[in-house]
């Protein structure tokens, strides 16, 4: 007994199938129709109209008040900022020649007729550190002339150039301003060359005030105006003007991870600049002032439950000794006497070594300061005692 299916109902076709074959058949058919007609569409020449003609223009009508103070401000102050770019030999290898390659570029403003160009020390400080190179000012008007450095001062990141060929140059001085009286909020503008766009303006506001970085020596600079107005690479030394187009400050840093603008621009306060250009010029130097104190590290000081920054030792003869502060006296058995702690200068909180540096490159040599001290530190019966102290120049 069989139970398979019989041979003529297998061979039979089943509608279930034939219906499968003509989707197949519909699809490919359908397939072949769309790539057909969209290359004959794509196969087909744009359409040129011989008639075309421009555009009608739309009248802008006049500048906006703020647009034409703002240009004017340009073209008043553009002349006044120049390009420099410093150059370095080096030898390369295989070759006992030395040759003169690109080293450095960023901004600068004309102070005088008589040829003196201020920009920032990092601007030149190849240059001025022995490289044999050359520092080259381009003008507004694309004229160059060579610069000497006449003096510098890398713990306040300005420099003076001089022209080594002032006769004819498009000496356009900048004018200056004050900074004292800046507010948080006033419109500020910035010229300079970032990444070689010379003569590039950019706007914003001044977004705080009395910010601190370090300047390539190390030492602190204080009460920098800090600004939203975009600073990148090459703006240093460029200005940054008040809406009146005056000097406010030296562009000099952004802050940024990644080198580029990122809404934090730093600029050195025109007073800084006024007074720290005028030494240059007089004297070619920055005296830098010096009381004589070498503090103890702050773990030192902490020990005592105080703060401030603990004197170790005072140098013979400077003026910290001949204002009579005290260091401290330690034996081989240990400390014999804490010396004073300073707390402040002048008024200002002082915690350690930095604080010391920063409230005397305030100053010059020759100024007296007023330093407060806690005296007898770690005895029962510390005393505050305010003591002055006339600087002297550092050697």
């Amino acid at each position: 007994m069989s139970t398979g299916t019989p041979p003529e109902q297998r061979a039979q076709p089943s509608a279930i199938a034939f219906l499968r074959l003509f989707v197949f058949c519909f699809a490919i058919a359908l397939g072949v129709s769309w790539v057909v007609s969209s290359f004959m569409l794509s196969d087909q020449a744009p359409v040129i109209d011989p008639n075309a003609a421009p555009r009608q223009i739309t009248a802008r009508g006049d500048l906006a008040a703020d647009e034409t103070s703002t240009i004017e401000l340009f073209e008043s102050a553009s002349p006044s900022v120049v390009y420099i770019t410093t150059t370095a030999f080096a030898r390369r290898a295989m070759n006992v020649n030395p040759v003169e390659i690109p080293s450095g570029a960023g901004s600068g403003i004309v102070w005088d007729k008589k040829g003196h160009i201020v920009t920032n020390y990092h601007v030149i400080r190849d240059v001025d550190q022995g490289s044999g190179g050359r520092a080259i000012v381009t003008f507004a008007d694309h004229s160059s002339r060579e610069a000497q450095i006449l003096g510098g001062s890398p713990d306040n990141d300005l420099a003076v150039l001089q022209l080594v060929n002032p006769q004819n140059a498009p000496l356009v001085p900048l004018q200056v301003g004050q900074s004292e009286n800046l507010k948080v909020g006033q419109k500020v503008f910035a010229i300079g060359n970032p990444f070689g766009f010379d003569q590039t303006l950019t706007t914003g506001v001044i977004s705080g005030l009395g910010r601190s970085i370090r300047s390539d020596s190390g030492q602190p600079i204080n009460d920098l105006i800090q600004t939203d107005a975009a600073i990148n690479p090459g703006n240093s030394g460029g200005p940054l003007l008040d809406s009146s187009g005056l000097l406010i400050g030296l562009n000099t840093a952004i802050y940024s991870p990644s080198g580029a603008y990122s809404g934090i621009g730093l600029a050195i306060p025109v007073d800084t600049v006024n007074a720290v250009t005028t030494e240059i010029l007089r004297t070619g130097k920055v005296s830098r002032p010096y009381m004589g104190v070498a503090v103890l590290p702050a773990a030192a000081v902490s020990q005592l439950q105080l703060k401030g920054a603990l004197i170790g030792d005072v140098i013979p003869d400077s003026p910290a000794a001949k204002a009579g502060l005290e260091p401290t006296i330690i034996t081989q058995q240990g400390v014999d006497k804490f010396g004073d702690v300073i707390i402040a200068i002048d008024g200002n909180p002082v915690n350690n070594h930095t604080d010391i540096t920063g409230q005397l490159f305030q100053h010059k040599a020759g100024d007296t300061v007023q330093v407060t001290v806690i005296r007898g530190a770690g005895t029962p019966d510390p005393q505050e005692v305010k003591v002055d102290v006339t600087l002297a120049e550092a050697r």
